[in-house]
Formats: C-alpha cells, structure tokens, sequence
C-alpha cells in the first residue's frame, strides 16, 4: 500500500503497520489511522505520520532515551481502548515540539501503544511531568585517540 505524505513523499506501507487510535489524538479527533515512520537523519526522533492527511505529522520520541527515570500512572478506563492482554506488549512514546531554537517532550500526555493488536491512544496523565520537558543532546562524546 502506498501512503503520500507531504513531509517524507510516498512511502510504502503494510497494512500492520497502521495503528488505529479509536479516538484519536489530542486535537487530532479525526485522525484515527497513524503509521510510525523512522527518521533518517536523526536515529533517536521518529514520526507518527496520519494515514489520512498527508499533511500531518507528529514528531516522537522514546522516553527511555531522554528521561529513564520517567513513570506515570493512569487508570484502566484510560487504557480501555487498547484491549491489553497479559501477553500483549505495551510501548510508550512522547510528543515532540520546538520552543525557539529547543526541543521538548510532552511527558503530560504520552502516547501509548499496544504492539500486537496495533492499537494506541494517548492519554493525560495526573502525574506531576511538565507538558515541555527540555531534551538534551544525549548522544555519546567521541574522543580523537592518537
């Protein structure tokens, strides 16, 4: 299947690889379609492209990269929509947005995925994490040896 986009041109999909958000994202209410897509130039940035508005795409990031420590909480209603199992894997990823020159990470409002079912949703969260969290540059320093 090929998907248009305006940021990345036509790319060829699967049909697994979409991922049906049943109500969508934060004022993305219509949008229920979303393929991740990786980044190029940059291996720690990805894309949730819409399947339906080539147009759209939303910057994400793993949390696990740029906060370890990051943990929130939400209830079972929030998670209702993704039908996880025992055995059914769930995965986490932050919006991304610019501030002038800086990069932050929604860690407010995650998106949550459920891997096998190709299910996700995000959600708010009643934890105390800021809607802009700074990203620093964690990328390894290499040293110039002899």
């Amino acid at each position: 299947m090929q998907l248009n986009t305006t940021r990345f041109g036509s790319v060829r999909i699967r049909s697994d690889d979409v991922f049906r958000f049943p109500q969508g994202l934060i004022g993305y209410a219509d949008c229920q379609r979303w393929v991740l897509l990786a980044d190029a130039a940059t291996e720690s940035v990805g894309w949730l492209q819409s399947a339906r508005h080539p147009e759209l795409a939303v910057a994400v990031v793993s949390p696990r990269r740029f906060v370890p420590e990051y943990r929130f909480h939400v209830t079972p209603s929030q998670l209702a929509t993704l039908n996880l199992g025992d055995a059914d894997k769930a995965f986490v990823l932050n919006v991304v947005a610019k501030q002038g020159y800086v990069l932050t990470a929604n860690l407010k409002a995650p998106l949550v995925f459920n891997l096998d079912r190709r299910l996700g949703c995000q959600v708010v969260v009643s934890d105390d994490h800021p809607l802009q969290h700074e990203l620093a540059d964690t990328t390894p320093k290499l040293r110039k040896i002899a």
